[in-house]
Order: C-alpha cells, then structure tokens, then sequence
C-alpha cells in the first residue's frame, strides 16, 4: 500500500510539474524556463518546528523565490524536521527542502532512518550553514560534560527525528547506551527549554542554527552549555566523516562567557531530481543572487558563499541545473 501511495504521488507531482512547464523555452541570457502565460509551478518546502531557525530560513528564501522567480510560487511549512523533509520530497509530497547532510546522504543510500526507502535520485541545489549540536544543561543538573548525561532526565526530540538520530551518535560514541542510559523526553525545542526553566529536566540536546531561541530562553534562566571535548570530536569524526568542529562563540547567547566547543554538520538544500534543469538554475542562479540580502534578517544566512555551496556536501550529487550555475560562476570547472 505504502508502495501504491508513494508511485501515485510522484506521478501526480511530475504531471502537476509537466503541466505547469508546458510550451517552457530557453532563455539564453538566463537559461531559466518559464511555465506558459497563467500557469503556476508550485514547490512546497518544508522546514522544521515553527519555534526553530530552520522555519524563518525557510520562509525567507521561498518568499525570495516567489517574489522574484516568475512562473513560481513557493510556500515554506512546519514540519517534525530533516527525516520528514526527506521522506516528503522522495514521496513526491515536497519538491525542496532542506536536512543536515548526514541525513541528505543516508536518504539517498538507504541507510539508518531511510533502510528500504532509499532515493537515490535525491540531489542537492547546495550547502548553506554549519548546523551546530548545543547541548543544554541545567544550572542544578551536575552536566558538565557529554558523559554526565548519562541517567539523566534528557530531551532529546521526537524519536526518529534528526536531533534525536544526533543525540544518539554523540551519546553511543561516549561509551552509554541510548535511550536506556538516560530517562528521555521526547519533546520540541521550546517545551525543553520551559521544562528547563521550570526544573521538570536536567537538559535538552537542540541542533539548530546559533543563536536559537530555545537556547537563548534556557540559558537565560541559568541552564549553560556543555561542550564536546577534543577526544570525542575525534572518535566522532573517525566514525562519521560528516561532522566538523564548530566554535560558538561566547557572547552568543546570555550568560555566555566563554567559547564553547560542539560539533556541527552542514545544512544542505537538495530537491527531486524529476525537477526541471532550467527552473532549478534559476532558482539556484535566485538563492545566491539574493543571499547577501537574505543575510541582512536571517543571521543564518549571513556571510554564505556559492563557493562553499559544493562542499561538505557528503558526495550527493548537485542537480544538474544547479551544477549548471555553478560552472557559470567559476564555482566548479
């Protein structure tokens, strides 16, 4: 039945598409292809929790898209996070979106949360921003670092979810066993972050762009940081070549005094490979014309280049109209 379900929506979705884009041509200035006089191609992107960074990047570049993109209308919506983007997109549900790459790759593999759901015709439009772990702890916890977590009453997101994918990864590394070495809440950002405040949990593990809400609520009520030590840092990167050290500075977030070391993994924006090659040009060609002013609201956009677009993109494949634009800017040969 799932199967029946999956073929009916991709078969919906490419006529939707092939309607949408029919008497499209060339333009040689752009090579973007227009959908016919009237017609409309819609691309629903699905984000993650309405209280997270990923949901404001979300709504700021599908707005930038429909504003500026003609023939396209792109409307961003909440969503449990980067497995359910995944699914949604293989599913024909969503065209684009946006996952950590570690999740992008196992989607396109079949492996871990994608085992007998692999989509192997996944591919990506490019990587934006370092997405840091920030591991909370309350004041009274007694968590001063990755181990002492263990037996601790913890949030670590919806089960199956990113988050709690990365909780597991961090915590099986440092020697427990997950969830059973820990009494786990599986709650949202912000319901930690006032289970925190109230005292009702010892700390939450969030993966979001910094500074997060969540995380600036908690550790204004005296929650702190816990960081990622030098010696899991290398078991980490030994075991899943994704992960990069990443810095949050100090000053972030209240109460911050000093740099804190966490691991991070780059956030990569992929969309079905079924998608045209010149409306994906022109919504690559779009995104990076329009970054640095995108950059000016949403600080997870700030500073983000095309050059850093194709790397750190765990070997998925750029879709070839975004490859396109690349090799038009010099980005790649």
């Amino acid at each position: 039945m799932k199967n029946w379900k999956k073929v009916l929506a991709v078969s919906m979705a490419a006529m939707v598409m092939a309607g949408a884009l029919a008497g499209c041509g060339d333009d040689k200035k752009g090579g973007s292809a227009k959908p016919a006089a009237g017609q409309t191609l819609k691309i629903n992107f699905p984000t993650a929790g309405a209280s997270g960074a990923l949901y404001a990047v979300g709504a700021a570049i599908t707005n930038m898209w429909s504003n500026n993109v003609p023939g396209v209308q792109a409307a961003s919506q909440a969503s449990a996070g980067g497995i359910e983007n995944l699914n949604m997109v293989s599913d024909g549900e969503a065209q684009v979106s946006i996952a950590i790459a570690s999740n992008v790759y196992q989607c396109y593999k079949g492996l871990d949360s994608f085992k007998d759901h692999a989509y192997p015709d996944l591919k990506v439009i490019g990587g934006l921003y370092l997405n840091p772990n920030q591991v909370v702890a309350s004041a009274n916890s007694g968590i001063e670092n990755i181990q002492d977590i263990k037996g601790k009453h913890f949030a670590v997101a919806s089960a199956g979810s990113s988050v709690y994918n990365e909780a597991e990864a961090h915590l099986t590394t440092a020697g427990m066993k997950f969830p059973d070495d820990i009494k786990a809440e599986y709650i949202t950002f912000g319901d930690a972050a006032d289970m925190i405040q109230n005292g009702s949990i010892d700390g939450a593990w969030i993966m979001s762009g910094a500074p997060a809400s969540a995380v600036t609520q908690a550790l204004t009520s005296g929650a702190h940081l816990v960081p990622i030590d030098d010696n899991l840092m290398k078991e980490l990167k030994a075991k899943y070549p994704w992960y990069t050290s990443y810095t949050i500075k100090a000053g972030t977030y209240p109460n911050q005094d000093k740099d804190i070391q966490t691991s991070a993994i780059k956030m990569v924006m992929f969309c079905r490979g079924d998608l045209p090659d010149d409306v994906v040009y022109q919504l690559t060609k779009t995104l990076w014309e329009h970054m640095d002013e995108m950059g000016q609201s949403q600080k997870n956009l700030k500073g983000l280049t095309a050059e850093n677009a194709v790397k750190d993109i765990a070997g998925v494949p750029l879709h070839p109209g975004a490859e396109k634009y690349y090799k038009e800017i010099g980005v790649l040969k």
